[in-house]
């Protein structure tokens, strides 16, 4: 019923409220500018926009068209990005932190593999550490992976703060090993949480070895000790925990995303696009 190039124009018009502007932009005459927005106007039946010698402005139902007009040419890209991505074949192997699973990971994958089904998505789920050691190996295309700030290499999708966080009714014993839950080395979050310890003269005894953010989440909530999550990550029934405790600062973390310079680059800056668009509200284990 509305013509994407009509509502375009109409979107365009909108957002600048003039005419020469608008056919600037885009490339057309202002005549043909008119003649766009008269046409969208008959085709809808209303008057979307008022002019005048002053200004030019949207009428009400101009405001309800602008909401609609965007609506429908976002759902026309996503098909255009839909059939043109479909051509894309190929083989992508990648590699994610397995806490990504508490994020907005799964549901980027999903869309990944909608708009180019013709590529074999393998997915490797592990520790930071295994993940770099295979792509390193060639075995994988793709990480992305938990690393310490600045490190060299690769791309950063963003940066958290890695914080000690517990059950909401743990205690911790003054004077006693900080009982901690931790992945087995080698691991990032491990490996911060000893050496934080240690700068500051603080005990540690280790309640709880895991291999999976499963682990850490079961452990970490029934109690058996204390573990390193970043900030973004913490679920509702944990808590991060006090300053007053007196345990050190952990620092930040890198999330990055690192890639095979051997392997195919349309399928990887394909996946790698897609998760930048969506960073800031994702976070690596």
């Amino acid at each position: 019923m509305f013509d994407p190039v009509l509502l375009k124009t109409f979107v365009t018009v909108a957002e600048t409220l003039n005419f020469t502007v608008t056919g600037q932009l885009l490339g057309l005459s202002q005549p043909t500018i008119s003649q766009h927005i008269r046409k969208l106007e008959i085709a809808a039946g209303r008057n979307l926009v008022v002019r005048d010698t002053r200004e030019m402005r949207l009428t009400d139902n101009g405001d309800a068209m602008l909401g609609f007009a965007r609506t429908i040419l976002a759902a026309h890209d996503q098909a255009s990005s839909y059939f043109t991505g479909s051509a894309m074949r190929g083989r992508l192997r990648f590699g994610s932190a397995d806490d990504l699973a508490l994020t907005q990971l799964p549901q980027i994958l999903r869309d990944f593999r909608q708009l180019y089904p013709h590529i074999n998505l393998e997915l490797t789920v592990n520790q930071s550490a295994v993940l770099s050691r295979r792509l390193l190996a060639g075995q994988l295309d793709l990480v992305y992976i938990k690393r310490e700030p600045d490190s060299p290499g690769g791309r950063v999708a963003r940066r958290d703060r890695l914080v000690w966080v517990g059950h909401r009714n743990l205690n911790l014993e003054p004077g006693q090993p900080v009982p901690l839950i931790a992945y087995q080395a080698p691991s990032l979050s491990r490996t911060a949480t000893i050496t934080a310890l240690e700068s500051v003269g603080r005990t540690w005894r280790i309640t709880c070895n895991v291999r999976e953010i499963n682990g850490v989440l079961a452990a970490t909530r029934a109690g058996i000790g204390i573990a390193a999550f970043p900030q973004s990550l913490i679920p509702p029934d944990l808590a991060e925990l006090s300053p007053a405790l007196g345990l050190p600062v952990l620092g930040d973390i890198d999330f990055s995303l690192l890639d095979n310079p051997t392997s195919a680059r349309e399928p990887i800056d394909a996946l790698v696009a897609a998760i930048i668009a969506r960073q800031g509200s994702m976070a690596v284990q």
